[in-house]
């Protein structure tokens, strides 16, 4: 079953839903307020491989939450490219639930 799970994350990426409160560092004269949103983000096949090695490695919750906290930052809040560009950190704090899905 395990097998299956990170199969399908290998080729289909991974769901993360979550509600928890987001901080990040941006540009000067934009927002960089740390707030509670509930965002359910699809991520791409890399990062669903990151998450299952940091995994077997024995990372840490914060090293898991570090790796979705980039890709939240690349597809959500910069849209592939598409804005907030000067973007530069991205944190998950103060999580109230968090749920992958393959």
């Amino acid at each position: 079953r395990r097998r299956r799970h990170r199969q399908a994350a290998a080729t289909g990426g991974i769901t993360v839903e979550t509600r928890a409160r987001f901080g990040y560092t941006a540009a000067v004269g934009s927002t960089d307020d740390g707030r509670f949103r509930r965002l359910t983000v699809h991520l791409p096949p890399e990062y669903a491989q990151r998450l299952f090695d940091a995994r077997n490695g024995g990372a840490s919750d914060q090293e898991m939450r570090g790796i979705i906290a980039e890709g939240f930052k690349e597809i959500y809040f910069q849209d592939g490219g598409a804005r907030a560009m000067g973007l530069s950190d991205v944190e998950i704090n103060d999580i109230d639930y968090l749920d992958l899905d393959y």
